[in-house]
């Protein structure tokens, strides 16, 4: 009996859906980072990439419990002295609200090469409608 060690070429890679209506933001994300990390995959090595293609819409309806949405920052350096900037979760997800989800799961991965790669498999759409019909992706949900 001998372990089977995947290649990285023969990956057949899924493209799953996730709805954000009415989510827990954290609960979304640690779900869509376990299938781009391929964790779900019964085939997981953690030196390779075997994740699947996640497609995250209607961000814009994300929810936080507690107070959280009243008093979370988003905060980011300009590299200017005096450049932090501050950002309130509601004016954020009022502007950008794939930014947040994108900050959410991009937190949870791999701070490597290995983890970049990972994030370049998600997508994260304001609406209900995205670009990737062609992919036949299949409608995936968050466990609660």
């Amino acid at each position: 009996m001998s372990t089977t060690i995947p290649s990285g070429k023969d990956i057949q890679r899924k493209w799953f859906v996730l709805d954000a209506s009415g989510k827990t933001l954290g609960r979304l994300a640690t779900h869509a980072a376990s299938v781009l990390a391929g964790k779900l995959n019964p085939l997981y090595t953690p030196y390779i990439d075997m994740g699947d293609h996640v497609v995250i819409v209607n961000a814009e309806k994300i929810v936080l419990t507690g107070l959280k949405s009243e008093q979370k920052l988003y905060r980011r350096y300009t590299g200017f002295p005096g450049g932090l900037r501050e950002e309130s979760f509601l004016k954020l997800l009022a502007r950008r609200p794939e930014a947040i989800v994108e900050q959410a799961v991009k937190g949870m991965l791999p701070k490597s090469k290995l983890g970049k790669q990972m994030a370049t498999k998600l997508k994260v759409y304001k609406g209900g409608e995205h670009p990737h019909i062609a992919q036949q992706p299949q409608p995936m949900e968050v466990v609660a």
